[in-house]
């Protein structure tokens, strides 16, 4: 089960089969600011720092261009993992949205913001 580690806040938590970042995030009880949640508008637009990822459905070509794939943007709201990764939000923290869920899931919830 590949994991995702979110900088700068070191918050990792797992994800599952098909899983993409923003839904691993939100079922851990985490969430940051996104947009259409369709990889159309580029929001949640972050730095790809380890690893790599897929996008088994289409994003648009003027979100994410070629060469910010080649130099490690990626969309978490449509990024799957390959293996574990960190990422970098890049003008957003990352909130604490339950703790409960944290808790359940294994993801520190002393980190992020409640």
């Amino acid at each position: 089960m590949p994991s995702v580690t979110i900088q700068p806040d070191g918050i990792r938590t797992d994800t599952r089969e098909g899983e993409t970042v923003l839904q691993a995030l939100s079922r851990s009880g985490y969430g940051f600011r996104v947009g259409c949640r369709r990889g159309g508008c580029g929001i949640c637009k972050a730095d790809l720092l380890d690893g790599e990822v897929d996008y088994p459905v289409a994003v648009s070509d003027t979100t994410l261009t070629d060469g910010e794939r080649a130099t490690g943007a990626c969309l978490p709201c449509r990024a799957v993992p390959r293996g574990d990764i960190t990422i970098q939000l890049r003008d957003d923290k990352l909130r604490c949205c339950s703790t409960l869920l944290a808790s359940i899931y294994g993801a520190d919830s002393t980190k992020g913001s409640c």
